[in-house]
């Protein structure tokens, strides 16, 4: 599954998600032998080659010790594929994770909190990423904002890493995953 130049190769089959209704992208679960040569169970950005297009994306964690890939609908488009073919990918993780975006209501709750802004700036990407997930996964609108609070907080006290959290998606209650199919 890997050649000589460091590449994870593999197939896997273009899915289209239940929700939302409508959507135009498309997603695929890499098979568990390709995600056991990838460095981590959680997020983790890679280079490589969709159906021959070059691509940059970053895997999300299945909650079931693998990962799945979002494709977007240009990237679709242009290897000429749909739902429900198999496709070729050849993907090795990169040297240096890329800077999360970091979503309006977290820069303003960082930007109002110059202490936690201070240790959030000093931080990797990866920790940042970690951070953003954790404050953005919650399922109600009410615990993204308590989140966005407590992550000031523990910020502000010098605290690194979020709490509690599980990169993998292995061990929470259902939050991670790949997306459900269509039929």
């Amino acid at each position: 599954m890997t050649s000589s130049t460091g590449r994870i190769r593999f197939n896997a089959t273009l899915q289209r998600p239940a929700e939302p209704e409508g959507a135009t992208w498309t997603f695929l679960v890499l098979p568990k032998a390709a995600s056991a040569k990838l460095p981590t169970r959680s997020m983790t950005t890679v280079d490589g080659t969709f159906a021959g297009k070059p691509f940059t994306a970053t895997l999300e964690p299945d909650g079931e010790g693998s990962h799945w890939l979002k494709v977007e609908t240009a990237l679709r488009e242009a290897a000429g594929v749909a739902a429900g073919d198999k496709v070729e990918l050849a993907i090795a993780p990169v040297k240096d994770e890329p800077e999360p975006p970091v979503p309006p209501d977290i820069r303003k709750a960082l930007t109002a909190a110059p202490e936690a802004d201070a240790v959030w700036s000093s931080l990797t990407p990866l920790a940042r990423r970690d951070w953003i997930h954790w404050m953005t996964s919650g399922k109600k609108a009410e615990t993204r904002v308590k989140r966005i609070a407590t992550a000031c907080d523990m910020l502000a006290s010098g605290k690194r890493r979020a709490c509690c959290f599980d990169r993998s998606g292995m061990y929470s209650k259902g939050n991670m995953g790949a997306p459900t199919t269509a039929e």
